[in-house]
């Protein structure tokens, strides 16, 4: 009977243990495990009484005592479930209890890692799905507005928003417009479009409210540049000379903006304003001194800035007029010498001349009367001098050159400061921007084996020199720093070349074959370099291909070279004041052209072709008796102005 009951029970068990396994399968099919758990065994016999469970292992026992032989079988050739139950049997359940902790340790940490994975998997597509509808709701706004800012209209207001756009360009903005309608009204407002003008330089005094459209307005400026730098380059506009008189040889030019001012050897000065061409110039009248004195004084130098004119005479006289009323001079005073220099601020009223080696500086108040600012003297002969530019609430600056010594003056200071001093060489040109002076050196004597002549640039605000660039056989004649881009020097020398430094690296940028007798005047910006020469040839030149455009030439070499955007003034200055063999007092057009000297004002602008630029001369009619019959310079034929014959 026990027999029977112990094969029963292990039939029975095994039953279980394999109806236990295919449930396993089927719940776990990832589990790699091909063990038997020991938990199947355990979590079922465990609820049983210790006496059930003590007689069945004892059956079990018995059994397979009866049926294994006993001492033939080893424990690793046993069953699992066999050497579960010997343990049982012997007392020793601390190894099915350490079992069975391990494995529904393991079994919780399985778990739990499947939950985390499946969790975190259904939370990407919960946030997936949402984030679709956020964008999708987004967009349906976005649609639906009109005057809010899409993303700005709950954090941020207009004006914040409008100062996040200001910081983009033109493309960015065009970009941002494509956006949406409210960002459309946000990207052309027309504060940030005023502000691009104001930034690539278009409209710099104007206001906000003086353009219904800034955007418009920026295009057209654009638009306007390309034309104009078009025109420089194929020499497109009118070209024309300004009148003068017979029996007067040209002595000194100068220019601001549209005023051009000239002096003559009669002693008479002459004031044009190039933006209108129907008004006649303005003769500046002279001072008593020099007008009752005979012969007359000729004129040494001219002065022109936006709101006052000066002039010195060989006498030392020298006078100051308004640019607006002209006529009288406002301010006149005599130096005890001949005046060797002469300067005019271009930001503010102040006048500075050199008479020898004595150096005046004088303004106007508040009031408009004018006083001497301050005085000093100078160990040598002041030979040439330069205001520095963009100091108008500033005191002035003045850059002295005398002999070998470079001073810097300034109005506050007792004694002119010294900045550069070497002896045998002496100082062949000078210029000055906001915050460099730049001068070229000759090299002479013992100190011929040092490189060459130079240019030397010092820093105004602290007085050292900053880089020396150059090295030629041939004295530097010009230097031009104040109109040039930043960190870029433009010079001409005697060795007949152009050359264009980079000031942060020392080198050469451009060097150019320009003019045969030597160069006498030089200007650059950022595209262009237009050069003068000895021989009378004006050159226009591409800085970065170095080739030459286009050239002028005129008699007499070319002593002055100034353009701005669209304008271009040029002088040819004779040498000789007072020419032997032809009196060009008389009526003698051919003498008097041979000996005058020239100015020549081009104009490269859209409309320099239109009717209203056509000099006055130029509308004349075929039957006008007077006017020049040489060189005219038409801008258009004849046949295209209406009204130019008696037929029409």
């Amino acid at each position: 009977m026990a027999a029977n009951e112990l094969v029963a029970f292990r039939e029975r068990w095994k039953q279980e243990l394999k109806n236990r396994k295919e449930e396993n399968g089927l719940v776990c099919a990832p589990s790699s495990s091909s063990r038997v758990d020991p938990n199947q065994f355990g979590q079922k016999d465990l609820n049983k009484p210790c006496d059930t469970l003590k007689q069945e292992d004892s059956r079990y026992s018995e059994d397979a005592g009866s049926v294994g032989g006993g001492s033939l079988a080893t424990e690793a050739d046993q069953p699992q479930y066999v050497s579960i139950a010997h343990s049982l049997l012997d007392g020793r359940t601390s190894p099915l209890l350490d079992r069975i902790k391990e494995e529904r340790t393991r079994r919780k940490r399985q778990y739990h890692n499947m939950t985390n994975m499946c969790s975190v998997s259904l939370q990407q597509q919960q946030r997936k799905v949402k984030k679709e509808e956020e964008l999708v709701d987004q967009l349906i706004q976005d649609l639906n507005e009109v005057n809010d800012i899409p993303f700005f209209d709950i954090e941020l207001p207009y004006e914040l928003a409008l100062k996040i756009f200001q910081y983009l360009n033109c493309a960015e903005l065009g970009r941002c417009a494509q956006v949406s309608r409210a960002w459309k009204v946000l990207a052309e407002d027309g504060v940030l479009w005023f502000r691009l003008c104001q930034r690539e330089g278009y409209h710099q005094g104007a206001s906000v409210s003086i353009s219904p459209c800034w955007k418009s307005t920026l295009r057209d400026c654009r638009n306007s540049a390309r034309t104009i730098r078009s025109n420089w380059k194929n020499r497109v506009g009118s070209v024309s000379q300004l009148q003068f008189e017979l029996g007067k040889i040209l002595c000194d030019v100068s220019s601001c903006d549209s005023f051009v001012l000239a002096g003559y050897t009669s002693g008479d000065v002459r004031l044009w304003d190039t933006l209108h061409w129907d008004s006649p110039s303005s003769y500046l009248k002279s001072n008593s001194l020099s007008a009752n004195t005979h012969p007359r004084p000729h004129v040494s130098h001219v002065q022109i800035n936006s709101t006052v004119a000066a002039a010195s005479y060989e006498d030392g006289c020298v006078d100051l007029w308004s640019t607006e009323t002209g006529g009288e001079p406002i301010h006149h005073f005599q130096s005890p010498g001949r005046i060797q220099a002469l300067g005019l601020s271009p930001d503010c009223p102040i006048l500075v001349s050199a008479a020898g080696s004595d150096v005046r500086l004088d303004g106007a108040n508040d009031c408009g009367y004018w006083r001497i600012v301050c005085e000093t003297r100078l160990p040598k002969t002041v030979e040439t001098l330069t205001f520095v530019p963009n100091r108008a609430d500033q005191s002035p600056l003045v850059v002295l050159a005398a002999g070998e010594d470079v001073y810097l003056l300034n109005s506050q200071e007792e004694q002119p400061r010294i900045l550069h001093s070497v002896y045998g060489h002496p100082v062949t040109c000078l210029d000055a921007s906001n915050s460099l002076t730049a001068f070229g050196v000759k090299r002479t004597g013992w100190a011929m084996h040092d490189g060459g002549n130079k240019i030397h640039i010092y820093s105004l605000e602290t007085g050292k020199p900053t880089v020396c660039v150059g090295s030629s056989p041939g004295d530097f004649t010009c230097v031009n720093l104040r109109d040039s881009p930043p960190h870029v020097l433009v010079c001409g020398n005697k060795d007949r070349r152009v050359r264009v430094f980079d000031l942060r690296s020392s080198s050469s940028l451009v060097s150019l074959y320009a003019h045969h007798l030597g160069v006498t005047s030089v200007q650059a910006d950022d595209w262009k370099i237009v050069s003068g020469g000895d021989e009378g040839l004006v050159c226009v030149w591409e800085m970065r291909m170095g080739t030459k455009l286009w050239e002028m030439h005129n008699r007499h070499p070319v002593r002055y070279v100034r353009f701005n955007t669209s304008t271009l003034v040029t002088a040819n200055i004779p040498d000789d004041k007072s020419p032997r063999g032809a009196c060009i007092t008389d009526d003698d057009l051919t003498a008097h052209r041979r000996h005058r000297g020239v100015i020549c004002h081009y104009d490269f602008s859209e409309d320099a072709l239109s009717q209203d630029h056509i000099l006055p001369i130029c509308r004349s009619d075929f039957t006008d008796s007077y006017g020049y019959n040489y060189n005219i310079n038409l801008a258009v034929p004849y046949d295209r102005l209406s009204g130019s014959h008696p037929s029409h």
